[in-house]
């Protein structure tokens, strides 16, 4: 992002992004750009009419004086209709590139890493579809025609000046010299001001919606007068900035109505003295001095439009900057495929054969991908698949081709991991988990327990060793693949408004009402939704404020429950429920997780007793692995967790 107090780092790229928007509805944009000319000309143009209408009427020819009105008429008809019609198609126009880049904005936003996320405030975010954004359709709404127009009126004045008095007009000339050179010095100073207004705009609004979201924290700890304090100290910088993008701005019609009151009284001496001297005719003085009065109008118009076009330029750039954030890697292939109920495959791409550690590897010319499942890999060769001896790489390596069954297998390669350079989580993590085993992970705080999960899924990925899916490393798999078969139920559970059945079925967007419910029956939350006032038709606002902490985990398990996942990872997905519900959900638990490879994260020792294999951590090791029984004969750190927690009889 632009550094507070700079100035836009390439401001010509972002007047060239803001034009490809407007480019998109060109035709819109040419049709405001024609109407506008008229409007500009035709305002022209009647001012050049004083001077046949006053001619006309100092000669006494009444016939020329009506023909020449009823012209300036028409004209000034046509101004006004072309007026109407350029603020109309200018509405049009300005909301669909606003459409536009807010759906681009989106759209990209929604490609973004975690890690970007990790780094950036919700509010500031926030801000790039609010703040920024709305500068730009301010100035779309208020700016463009009025740019055009004045530039078309700045030039046609000078031009129409020239024709009716060239030695006027070098004074008029000397005073436009004048107002552009302040107007370059009040934009220079303004702009960084605009600039560092935006930044801190973006921080207040992140400060803003993080105090008002824990706000039950906040008076917790009485922090009330501390938060007010802070914001005064960020309120302070807007002002600061605010003041100094405003005052210069505020400058510029001052100084240019000035410049011009001045201007216009030094040519109407002049030029009343040419009149009597006989070197200029009334009218053409007459019409001169409108020009001349009229010469403040368009430069007041856009210096006027100045701080949309400044504000707009910081908030673009903004924008922009955020859609060239570098967006998530996906650079897999394997993709996932649903043969039937509960029944998915890996399909391979053709030409390809998954080789070591689960590396995509190219199939020799002679290669096929053979009949139904191929495989050399020892998972598969287990789960009897079938080789095909011409299915080999370009070495002559015997390959996986064709489809591969998804059991479940999952597997830690000397895995090493930081989420900075330099700083590494996890060391060095061997494990596996074998279809259908619960996996359990037990540890202090910041052990690394939810670090492990997340690299499953790829929110973040390894810097050394390979995390295989089924023999295929997680790299070679498409992200939207792999993580349709894992359900995950984090510890902070998020509900988006919506009803509880719309909640539910955001883990598979296509279930039924039936399916709805029977996972809701699985997650044990079907009793307390039955009695809520609408049942599953209840509205859920404010991330779930009107349920209780309990509730909403229990609707997370009923989320991951519908989309029926092969694997599941269930990160405290107990923590916020008491010891009685815990007991109630055991068994739907169960359910959910027979037949399928379970991660499960837990600080209650309790629940994760019936695990296949328990994995201790500590400061990113694994130090400790076993069953409940193999791990507490040990007397070592696990037996340590069950008795500093009691846990246990």
């Amino acid at each position: 992002m632009p550094a507070p107090g700079n100035k836009p780092k390439n401001l010509l790229h972002t007047l060239h992004e803001l034009m490809a928007y407007l480019g998109r509805h060109k035709l819109l944009f040419l049709a405001v750009a024609v109407l506008v000319t008229i409007s500009a000309v035709a305002n022209l143009v009647g001012t050049y009419m004083i001077r046949p209408v006053v001619d006309a009427l100092a000669a006494g020819n009444y016939e020329a004086f009506v023909k020449n009105i009823l012209l300036t008429a028409a004209i000034y008809c046509a101004g006004v209709l072309a007026t109407f019609g350029y603020t109309q198609t200018m509405v049009h126009a300005g909301q669909k590139v606003l459409v536009d880049i807010r759906r681009d904005l989106f759209a990209h936003i929604q490609t973004l890493p975690l890690r970007y996320f990790d780094s950036r405030s919700r509010g500031d975010i926030m801000s790039y579809f609010t703040n920024d954004v709305d500068t730009v359709a301010e100035a779309m709404n208020n700016s463009f025609a009025m740019v055009i127009q004045s530039f078309i009126m700045i030039v046609g004045t000078l031009t129409m000046i020239f024709i009716l008095n060239w030695q006027l007009s070098l004074i008029v000339v000397v005073g436009y010299a004048v107002m552009f050179a302040y107007i370059s010095f009040s934009t220079r100073r303004s702009r960084r001001y605009f600039q560092k207004q935006q930044a801190v705009l973006g921080e207040l609004d992140g400060y803003v919606e993080e105090m008002v979201t824990g706000q039950k924290v906040v008076k917790v700890f009485n922090h009330e007068s501390a938060n007010v304090a802070e914001f005064g100290d960020k309120n302070e910088q807007l002002r600061v900035a605010g003041t100094g993008a405003q005052a210069y701005a505020a400058s510029m019609i001052p100084a240019v109505v000035s410049i011009s009151y001045v201007n216009y009284a030094i040519v109407a001496a002049v030029g009343g003295w040419m009149a009597i001297t006989g070197a200029t005719d009334v009218g053409a003085l007459a019409s001169y001095l409108v020009f001349v009065r009229q010469t403040a109008m368009p430069i007041n118009q856009f210096t006027q439009q100045s701080n949309f076009l400044l504000s707009a330029l910081a908030g673009a750039e903004r924008v922009f900057a955020a859609m060239h954030e570098t967006p998530e890697v996906d650079e897999g292939r394997v993709r996932l495929e649903q043969t039937g109920r509960s029944s998915w495959v890996w399909r391979i791409p053709e030409g390809w054969g998954i080789g070591a550690w689960g590396s995509l590897v190219q199939v020799a010319k002679d290669g096929t991908n053979g009949d139904g499942v191929v495989s050399c890999t020892p998972a598969a060769l287990e789960a009897g698949a079938k080789v095909s001896a011409t299915a080999r790489g370009v070495d002559g390596t015997l390959l996986a081709v064709g489809a591969l069954p998804l059991r479940g297998d999952v597997r830690f390669h000397d895995v090493s991991f930081g989420y900075e350079p330099g700083h590494e989580v996890l060391h060095g993590i061997n494990l596996f988990a074998e279809p259908g085993q619960t996996i359990a992970f037990v540890g202090s705080t910041g052990a690394g327990k939810t670090t492990i999960t997340n690299l499953i899924n790829r929110f973040y990925d390894v810097q050394e060793g390979e995390i295989t899916f089924d023999g295929i490393n997680v790299k070679n798999i498409e992200k939207d693949s792999l993580r349709r078969s894992l359900g995950i139920v984090l510890q902070d559970t998020h509900l988006f408004t919506g009803t509880i059945a719309e909640n539910i079925r955001f883990g598979k967007l296509d279930a039924t009402d039936e399916e709805v419910r029977a996972a809701a029956k699985i997650a044990n939350a079907d009793s307390f939704i039955r009695r809520l006032p609408q049942g599953y038709d209840t509205m859920v606002t404010s991330d779930g404020a009107n349920l209780s902490q309990g509730q909403r985990q229990l609707l997370a398990i009923a989320r991951a429950a519908v989309a029926d996942p092969p694997v599941l990872i269930l990160d405290e997905a107990t923590s916020s429920i008491d010891t009685r519900t815990e007991m109630l959900i055991s068994r739907g638990m169960k359910q959910l997780m027979e037949g399928r490879t379970t991660f499960m994260i837990a600080h209650r020792l309790s629940t994760v007793r019936d695990a296949d294999a328990i994995m201790v951590l500590d400061h990113g090791r694994i130090i400790e692995r076993g069953t409940h029984d193999e791990l507490y004969a040990l007397g070592g750190t696990y037996w340590e967790l069950c008795q500093g927690l009691k846990e246990l009889d």
